[in-house]
């Protein structure tokens, strides 16, 4: 969860300030002043499909005891290590990076380095999962995070139904009226 809170809280920060890659056609047809919610609301359903189904993907490979097996390990509620990522080396498609330590720079750390960089992350995780809640609560209800009144933008839509603002006839999510006419 650290991970992905860190990887959000950067994503916010990025979004929010309308950062773009100028070479990203897409991203550079997203409209401009829009707060992360209100971005990720106008996102084309089937882009919000493949970034989930990209995420259901990585979940798969991280818990898939055969994988692990392949590598030595075993899944952490099984004795293995907890936060453990395996390789791409398993894949029957070639994958030239791994999502952790892609450049092998960790690969000849002593033991009581990667002790501390692993305490390190776990706490740069917590505090992004803080951060990422007060950017959130802000936007719900202003004021509820004082050091961030007035700078985050206040959401109307709904967290909980990332789905919805495209609406029942034209959403996989909510079936609703898809068969009415």
């Amino acid at each position: 969860h650290g991970r992905v809170a860190m990887a959000g809280f950067v994503g916010y920060i990025v979004h929010a300030n309308d950062i773009r890659f100028p070479w990203d056609k897409v991203a550079m047809a997203a409209p401009k002043g829009l707060s992360p919610q209100e971005l990720w609301d106008v996102t084309p359903e089937a882009a919000k499909w493949q970034i989930i189904l990209t995420i259901a993907f990585l979940e798969f490979w991280r818990e898939n005891s055969y994988i692990l097996s392949k590598e030595g390990e075993q899944h952490y509620m099984r004795g293995g290590k907890p936060g453990y990522f395996p390789t791409f080396s398993a894949n029957v498609h070639p994958m030239p990076l791994n999502l952790f330590d892609p450049f092998k720079w960790s690969k000849n750390a002593s033991p009581e380095k990667k002790a501390k960089g692993l305490v390190t992350e776990t706490n740069n995780g917590r505090l992004a999962m803080l951060g990422l809640f007060g950017f959130l609560s802000e936007s719900k209800i202003p004021g509820s995070v004082p050091a961030l009144s007035g700078i985050i933008p206040s959401y109307d839509g709904d967290y909980m139904q990332p789905f919805l603002p495209t609406g029942p006839d034209t959403s996989l999510w909510t079936i609703g009226n898809l068969w009415a006419n």
